[in-house]
């Protein structure tokens, strides 16, 4: 076995101290939201540097935020457009990959150009929007789910995943009478779970974070989903409907914790999706950028 050289040791020590600095960088804007959210709101608004720790915890801010029905219906929505959307994503990601994966099919080649030429060059958004307009999808929870039916770089992505299939596999179960619809769902998916992983989770994340959307095609406020009701919070600083339950001297301070909390709620779920699939996440993307 080579002996290492101090140089070799040298580079290693400085990637872990820089992966070490880069993880802080990251992960400390969370946690400060996380301890703000938790701490005496008077401390917060008089504290003008770092936070670790929460100080004078308290869960106040918490408590105001899930008393207000538009956060929980907001919640509902958001969980809605996640389990449809990403549904409605994996079924019609799942059937146009197939198809553009097998080699029998003709003009599989023309038809994936179109669908690549559309991730430099769409309608625009006034023509999406009346086209969703006269169609009757407007001020809907299916126009949030059925204009991003489809994500055309998900659907090259997992195209190649398909095309690494054993053809010999497909060969045998048509022999056995297996048609289309079987080898998809019986043999090709089940064989390339890791990037179906993958696409759940970009979905997921896409429909979980999703406001623009919902912000040009929504009117009623009982649709509208989390992140829209966040962005009103943080943006047009709304939470007024929120301190009804607050003592008067502390509305002013605990409307700041109110929107760190907010934060909180609207971001942790997504967290603990990320390690149940995080096993399938690096061989997925693999599988789909590198065919063989």
């Amino acid at each position: 076995m080579n002996q290492r050289t101090w140089g070799e040791k040298l580079f290693d020590a400085f990637n872990v101290l820089f992966m070490i600095a880069l993880s802080v960088f990251t992960i400390y804007p969370f946690l400060y939201v996380l301890a703000a959210s938790l701490s005496d709101p008077a401390w917060v608004v008089q504290t003008r540097g770092l936070i670790w720790f929460p100080k004078g915890f308290t869960l106040e801010a918490y408590k105001l935020v899930f008393d207000n029905p538009s956060i929980l219906t907001g919640y509902t929505n958001t969980i809605v457009y996640v389990v449809l959307g990403t549904a409605l994503n994996i079924l019609m990601t799942s059937l146009g990959a197939y198809a553009l994966s097998r080699q029998s099919v003709m003009w599989k080649n023309p038809i994936m150009f179109l669908i690549v030429f559309t991730m430099f060059f769409n309608g625009g958004l006034i023509p999406t929007y009346l086209l969703v307009e006269n169609i009757g999808l407007l001020d809907t929870r299916w126009a949030l789910i059925i204009p991003s039916a489809m994500s055309a770089f998900n659907l090259i992505i997992m195209r190649t995943a398909f095309q690494a299939v054993p053809v010999s596999l497909e060969e045998s179960a048509k022999l056995d009478g297996a048609g289309d619809f079987t080898v998809l769902f019986r043999i090709v998916l089940p064989l390339s779970m890791p990037v179906v992983a993958v696409m759940i989770l970009f979905y997921g994340v896409a429909h979980w974070n999703g406001w623009f959307n919902a912000l040009i095609y929504l009117r009623t406020r009982e649709l509208y989903p989390l992140q829209l009701i966040l962005r009103e919070i943080l943006i047009t600083n709304s939470t007024d409907s929120m301190l009804t339950g607050a003592a008067g001297g502390d509305k002013m301070s605990i409307g700041e914790t109110i929107k760190y909390a907010t934060i909180i709620v609207a971001t942790v779920p997504i967290l603990f999706l990320y390690p149940f699939l995080q096993k399938y996440f690096v061989k997925g993307v693999m599988i789909g950028a590198i065919k063989g």
